[in-house]
């Protein structure tokens, strides 16, 4: 008689889980703290005498756009069939919103903690994201262009 309310936790710890993506955090979501800080380098050398709240609503702008292309149909097939992420069915919108929010943080953060502080925490999350999940930004992204083999029986082994 009453609408059945499921409650969701707000994060999801496991990447391998089909609830991966459905929700406010997940695993992936340190990788998008790491797309803003790439975002502040990259756009401090490409763009530097432009301010930086632009730069950042640029970061803010990409990484919204990416947020639309990673959810098509081609990038949700191509992450089920060459990446880790093999159940993946795309990003909730909550889940897509949390990752600009991150990506923002991200950006901020490096602003304030500076270019080895950054990237010294860079390294440092994607040495954690492999050990956790075998997954990190560079090994998605390497995965996502130019599958290799070798990679992903690796990250298979700790499924």
């Amino acid at each position: 008689m009453g609408v059945l309310l499921r409650l969701h936790p707000p994060v999801v710890g496991d990447a391998w889980s089909s609830d991966n993506s459905q929700h406010l955090l997940d695993p992936y979501s340190f990788t998008h703290v790491l797309h803003g800080f790439a975002f502040c380098g990259l756009l401090a050398l490409v763009v530097p005498r432009l301010p930086a709240a632009w730069r950042l609503w640029l970061a803010v702008s990409i990484e919204a756009s990416w947020e639309v292309v990673e959810n098509s149909e081609f990038v949700i097939r191509r992450y089920r069939e060459e990446t880790a992420a093999l159940g993946y069915n795309g990003d909730t919108i909550v889940n897509s919103m949390a990752d600009i929010v991150l990506c923002v943080l991200g950006f901020a953060l490096a602003r304030r903690l500076g270019f080895r502080l950054t990237v010294a925490l860079f390294v440092a999350t994607e040495v954690a994201l492999g050990a956790w999940i075998r997954d990190g930004l560079l090994l998605n992204v390497v995965m996502l262009i130019h599958p290799i083999n070798a990679i992903k029986e690796w990250q298979a082994a700790g499924h």
